[in-house]
């Protein structure tokens, strides 16, 4: 009787796991499809069905119009983003996870409350400072708002995996003669190496689908980011689907990149900033 509960029990969770799983590539697997569909196939066969043919020129098109521009600009405003958002979230972690002062916590809470701050309420107050400083319609200016709403969520993750790293491994390290910047080089930030990769994974796709500050912030296309490339083709291309769902598939390549190479630091990662604290 045992043994027949846990057969069960075990094809219960196969199943859960498959339809899990075609739920999770279905979107994917759609989109391909219908980005490889003429207008006229898509037209005539509906949106489920398999393309007569393979139109890879709706990918030439895409090209051809300009994309890889905008997909460079999200490129280079992520990875400079995220490169100063970690520098900033490790240094004031481990400030945070070490310090033993009356305001520590207070301050800690703080930064964490900034995390309900709503993204509309600043972009007015934003678009005005950046069009003050002179960064209106520039990548740079795309930069300083990027990093400062993804800094508390950061700096909330981080500093609860540098808590749970023993204290004895960096006094160890003191008496053998190790300073502040190596002792937080050399031993802090490998130990949170799970940590970094999940704020890495978790900010870099926030940054690259983000759309509110892109939008207000830029105005030229050669400073516009993949999102709003998305919004342009939806009216250039409202009567052409397939060239729609080419332009779509381009852009969830690198979110798709993303979580196949950090999907089990990316859940513990959460779990540990869900739980942990």
């Amino acid at each position: 009787m045992k043994k027949f509960k846990k057969i069960i029990v075990k094809l219960c969770v196969a199943l859960y796991a498959a339809i899990f799983l075609i739920v999770s590539i279905l979107p994917f697997y759609l989109m391909l499809i219908n980005s490889v569909k003429s207008s006229r196939d898509y037209g005539r066969n509906g949106f489920f069905s398999m393309p007569q043919e393979l139109k890879l020129s709706n990918y030439v098109k895409v090209f051809e119009d300009g994309i890889f521009s905008y997909f460079k600009n999200s490129l280079i405003v992520t990875v400079v983003s995220l490169a100063i958002l970690l520098f900033v979230a490790l240094c004031a972690s481990y400030a945070f996870s070490r310090m033993k002062l009356k305001w520590t916590n207070t301050l800690f809470m703080l930064v964490v409350a900034c995390m309900s701050i709503s993204l509309h309420v600043a972009l007015i107050p934003i678009y005005l400072l950046t069009r003050d400083v002179g960064l209106y319609d520039t990548l740079a200016g795309l930069v300083g708002p990027y990093v400062a709403f993804n800094l508390p969520i950061t700096i909330f993750i981080l500093t609860n995996f540098m808590r749970e790293i023993p204290v004895e491994l960096e006094e160890a390290a003191k008496i053998d003669g190790c300073g502040h910047i190596r002792l937080f080089s050399t031993i802090i930030v490998p130990l949170s190496k799970a940590g970094i990769v999940t704020v890495s994974i978790y900010d870099a796709i926030a940054m690259w689908n983000e759309f509110s500050f892109a939008l207000v912030l830029t105005q030229s296309p050669e400073s516009r980011t993949l999102p709003l490339a998305l919004w342009n083709y939806r009216g250039q291309y409202s009567s052409n689907v397939p060239m729609l769902f080419a332009v779509l598939f381009i852009s969830v390549i690198p979110m798709i990149l993303a979580f196949a190479f950090g999907q089990d630091k990316l859940i513990k990662g959460m779990m540990a900033g869900a739980v942990k604290g």
